[in-house]
């Protein structure tokens, strides 16, 4: 039990370690945008070759298909209500004109977190391991989300102390939403659980599509689809040594 509360804090202190790093360190945007890249292609490959290539172990594809395009839509619906509401921005680390709304933002950057964390609690039901490729993954895609949202912040106004209390809460929310997935899910059936895993890369998808690729790629340049085609890689060959 204790397993999953630990890997979970430990993806979701990236945030914290991020924010820290964006708030005392000078970061060039560019680096940022390579950085946040190569965490996309990451994701992508945990959500391909972790997620999807489990759930269909275990799960039927109607049931796969319908956790995949939920996860998605449920993600997207709730991201056009974060932007109307001002968190659209959470991932930039430039000032934004109009002011960045913090309540959005956290509650943008936990609609990212929680899942991703409720997804480490449930992989270690199985195989009492944790699965190295989700942690990665979402160790260095919450790491310049922390970074920039945290430039961004500051440049708006926010003190110091405010916006690591805003991202300690994130990294305490991760950590309990995987010691959620572990408890609450034991006695879940495989196709309860192919169901979870399937939604979580739905929503993995729209997520780095919708947020984290075009930050990127302001940031980064070109450059960033050879970077992002790394991560997948490197996604390969993880899943291949677990």
């Amino acid at each position: 039990m204790w397993k999953a509360a630990f890997w979970g804090g430990l993806a979701g202190s990236a945030v914290f370690i991020g924010s820290c790093i964006g708030i005392y360190f000078n970061i060039k945007k560019n680096i940022i945008g390579l950085i946040m890249a190569f965490g996309t292609g990451v994701l992508m490959g945990a959500a391909s070759f972790e997620l999807l290539s489990e759930s269909i172990k275990d799960g039927s594809i109607l049931t796969i298909i319908i956790g995949f395009v939920a996860g998605a839509t449920l993600f997207t619906i709730f991201d056009l209500m974060i932007a109307h509401k001002g968190g659209n921005k959470r991932k930039r680390s430039s000032e934004n004109p109009k002011g960045h709304s913090g309540l959005a933002i956290f509650i943008g950057t936990l609609m990212d977190a929680i899942p991703e964390s409720m997804i480490i609690g449930i992989s270690l039901i199985e195989s009492q391991s944790v699965s190295w490729l989700l942690v990665i993954a979402i160790f260095i895609s919450n790491l310049p989300e922390g970074l920039s949202s945290s430039i961004g912040l500051k440049k708006d106004g926010y003190s110091n102390y405010k916006i690591l209390s805003l991202w300690l809460a994130v990294l305490i929310l991760s950590l309990c939403s995987s010691l959620a997935g572990f408890v609450f899910l034991q006695d879940a059936s495989n196709e309860f659980i192919a169901a979870i895993q399937a939604f979580a890369a739905g929503g993995i998808v729209a997520m780095v599509s919708s947020t984290m690729m075009p930050e990127a790629y302001e940031e980064g340049g070109p450059i960033v689809g050879l970077i992002a085609a790394l991560g997948l890689l490197i996604s390969l060959i993880l899943t291949n040594m677990e």
